[in-house]
């Protein structure tokens, strides 16, 4: 019989180690630090170096644009709201300073402050955006070009998307020298996070115009927004980037040594808590992606872009760069559409190939019933129907170890002194009683994937975020108030184990008897929604056990 246990108590052991690293990953988080409320120095090394970073593709190769001609100051702020989204934009190279999600509060206790993503003057996080002249004919390539440290101008310094409208553009206009004009244009369309950036040159100069665009997000040092991290998980915060096929996630750190490959399609992005900033080029185009660290009053500020391939404008004649920006949710059926790979912001890790199956049967529960928590109770029955014949030859298996649990006690006594000969006896009764020693591993080998999937749906799920039930249940994302759900899973899984045959190793016997204890402890912090889970999951379990228990065995 000790053997036969064996398996159960390491998977037990096993998966409580996970919740047991869980929680320390929490406890070790870094704390956040304070954010910085003014930038004061020049920002001219975050101009991408063309040469330096163009390193694939020669025939594109750029030189960096000269300090030369940039003016300094903070530039204006126009104000741009929609009814998802309210953006502060600067004069000073068109950078979106601050993005606030108007359809998404940053806590239940502030529901009319809306969760700020971009953020100058907190984080130093902004979206930035410019162009690179390259010289034709020796002629100097300053000044011929805005970077995002140009000034532009402005008709008016307020934009609001009315109720009859369906989309907002906001134009800025840069004057270069020679007669080149370049008009850098946003479009913002109602209910949606997407943005279109349209940056229109239109080359009145006697020589043609030949550049590239750069897009990038700057990001401050490596801190935790508690506006935004509100489950009481330390989520990753970076950036992340898709190229060839491939979705790799940066750390901060990891920018200080500078990164740059070529693809075909691909986005660069920052990573938060539910939320994301995410630069999308035309997927059609060979583009050039970056990163680097700039040091910034001695702060160091870590950048993450893309650059188009190069593009000649002849006189007289106009052309446009055109890219998205996604400053939003994780949204993965949206983000799914905008380009390849970018839904993999929402990231369940090794778990993907459970989470993602859970998440679409959730979110089709979820078009019917209209309730997160009904929707988990929903999953929770529907996963055990699936699994619900080999749950039941488990069960059974377990029952039927149980009602001989008299003789195996018996061998033990007998053959105390010779293990062989009571391995012996112990197999020959599995054999004569039909029982799989082994079955009763079946049920927790089942639940612990599914258990992992949820939780990172449960964890990186905006869908799931501020979700509520019943009750005092207002966001199935954070722990219970009251404790209540995790309560009551312990005590369920304390009367599962009265229904499961008696271990007969007395160290083993222990071990069990604490395991209800110790899994109420875990679950105490753990989210709502995933506890909910595992109490209708231990509850049915109970309910086919004991069925198995009184009526199947009863009868054989």
């Amino acid at each position: 019989m000790m053997d036969s246990q064996r398996p159960f108590l390491y998977l037990t052991l096993i998966f409580l180690g996970f919740l047991l690293w869980t929680s320390w990953q929490q406890d070790r988080a870094p704390k956040p630090l304070p954010a910085p409320s003014t930038q004061t120095s020049t920002e001219a090394s975050s101009v991408p170096s063309q040469t330096a970073t163009n390193t694939n593709n020669a025939s594109q190769a750029v030189p960096a644009i000269p300090n030369s001609g940039i003016t300094s100051g903070a530039g204006q702020i126009v104000r741009v709201k929609t009814d998802v989204l309210d953006l502060q934009i600067s004069t000073k190279g068109g950078d979106i300073v601050a993005a606030d999600l108007l359809t998404y509060p940053i806590s239940l206790e502030e529901k009319d402050k809306p969760v700020r993503i971009l953020d100058l003057n907190g984080r130093n996080y902004v979206a930035q955006s410019g162009l690179q002249h390259q010289a034709v004919n020796g002629q100097a390539a300053d000044n011929l070009a805005p970077n995002h440290l140009a000034d532009f101008t402005v008709e008016k310094t307020e934009y609001v998307l009315a109720a009859d409208q369906a989309e907002l553009i906001v134009p800025l206009v840069w004057q270069g020298p020679n007669g080149v004009v370049v008009t850098k244009r946003y479009r913002l369309k109602k209910g949606s996070f997407n943005v279109t950036l349209e940056e229109e040159v239109k080359n009145n100069s006697p020589q043609a115009w030949v550049g590239s665009e750069y897009r990038q997000l700057k990001h401050g040092p490596s801190h935790v927004n508690n506006n935004i991290l509100t489950s009481g998980v330390q989520a990753f915060v970076g950036g992340a980037y898709y190229a060839d096929d491939k979705y790799k996630k940066l750390n901060f750190k990891d920018m200080k040594e500078p990164m740059t490959a070529t693809a075909t399609g691909g986005w660069v992005s920052m990573l938060e808590h539910y939320f994301i900033s995410a630069w999308v080029p035309p997927q059609d185009q060979t583009n050039t992606y970056y990163s680097m660290e700039l040091q910034q009053a001695g702060t160091p500020n870590y950048i993450l872009g893309v650059r188009s391939p190069v593009k000649e404008i002849a006189p007289g004649a106009t052309d446009t760069f055109t890219s998205q920006l996604w400053i939003g949710p994780k949204l993965q059926d949206d983000l799914e559409q905008i380009a390849k790979g970018l839904d993999l912001t929402v990231d369940y890790g090794i778990f993907a190939f459970v989470s993602k199956p859970i998440f679409w049967a959730m979110q089709a529960i979820h078009s019917f019933v209209g309730n997160w928590g009904w929707t988990i109770v929903l999953l929770t029955l529907f996963i055990k129907l699936l699994f619900f014949w080999p749950s039941a030859a488990s069960y059974k298996s377990m029952a039927k170890m149980k009602a001989v649990s008299p003789k195996m006690k018996e061998i033990n006594e007998r053959f105390s002194g010779d293990p062989q000969a009571k391995q012996k006896a112990m197999m020959e009764l599995y054999k004569k009683e039909k029982i799989n020693p082994l079955g009763g591993c079946l049920p927790i080998l089942i639940q612990i994937p599914v258990f992992m999937g949820l939780y990172w749906v449960l964890l990186e799920s905006v869908e799931l975020r501020q979700a509520p039930w019943i009750l005092w249940y207002k966001d199935l994302s954070i722990m219970d108030p009251y404790f209540v759900l995790p309560l009551l899973m312990g005590a369920s899984m304390f009367l599962q184990q009265k229904l499961n045959p008696p271990q007969m190793d007395p160290m083993q016997q222990k071990i069990f008897q604490f395991l209800p204890i110790i899994f109420t402890f875990m679950f105490l912090w753990f989210p709502a929604g995933l506890v909910l889970y595992w109490v209708v999951n231990n509850v049915l379990s109970i309910a086919q056990q004991w069925f198995i228990n009184k009526k199947i065995v009863g009868h054989a």
